[in-house]
C-alpha cells in the first residue's frame, strides 16, 4: 500500500472549491488524466453518491468508480475508488485561509490483481500524479474558466 498526501492553496472561495471537486464529473476539466467521469447514483451530491471514471488510454477495462462516502460541505470528503488494478481509499479536506482555500489530501493506494507487482513504482510516482492533479485543479480555479 502506499500513502501520500500533500496541500495545495487555491485562490479561490471554500465553497467553490469542495463543490467543483464533490462532482466527480468535472475532474476532466482539471485532470488530463481522466478522459471522462459520470454520475451514476440519483438525487444530489453527498454521501453515497457513485461516479464511474475513465482514465486515459485505458477505456473500459480501465474503468474506476467513485463513491462518497463522507461529504461535510465544505470541510471534508471522504471517498474510496475502485477498478480492476487499484483501490484508494482518501480524504480530502478543505479549510479557508482568508479568500484563499486550503486543499489537502491524504490517500492509501493499492494495486491489486497482476498490477500489484507494480506497488513499488506506485510508491514512488503516485505522490507527483496526485500533487499534479491538485496543482491542475488550482491552475483551473485560478483561470476563471470554471
Amino acid at each position: 500500500m502506499a500513502r501520500m498526501g500533500g496541500e495545495v492553496t487555491i485562490d479561490a472561495p471554500v465553497e467553490e472549491v469542495f463543490d467543483l471537486v464533490a462532482d466527480e464529473s468535472n475532474e476532466p476539466r482539471y485532470n488530463p488524466r481522466i478522459v471522462r467521469a459520470d454520475k451514476v447514483s440519483d438525487g444530489p451530491i453527498g454521501t453515497g453518491t457513485r461516479f464511474v471514471a475513465e482514465p486515459k488510454g485505458m477505456g473500459n477495462r480501465g474503468r474506476m468508480t467513485v463513491e462518497i462516502l463522507e461529504y461535510d460541505r465544505p470541510r471534508r470528503l471522504h471517498n474510496i475508488v475502485r477498478s480492476s488494478y487499484m483501490q484508494v481509499d482518501g480524504t480530502l479536506t478543505f479549510e479557508q485561509v482568508g479568500g484563499r482555500t486550503r486543499l489537502r489530501w491524504d490517500w492509501d493506494m493499492r494495486l491489486i490483481g497482476p498490477m500489484r507487482v507494480l506497488s513499488p513504482v506506485l510508491s514512488l510516482v503516485g505522490p507527483n500524479w496526485e500533487r499534479r492533479n491538485w496543482e491542475g485543479l488550482k491552475q483551473y480555479m485560478e483561470s476563471g474558466r470554471r
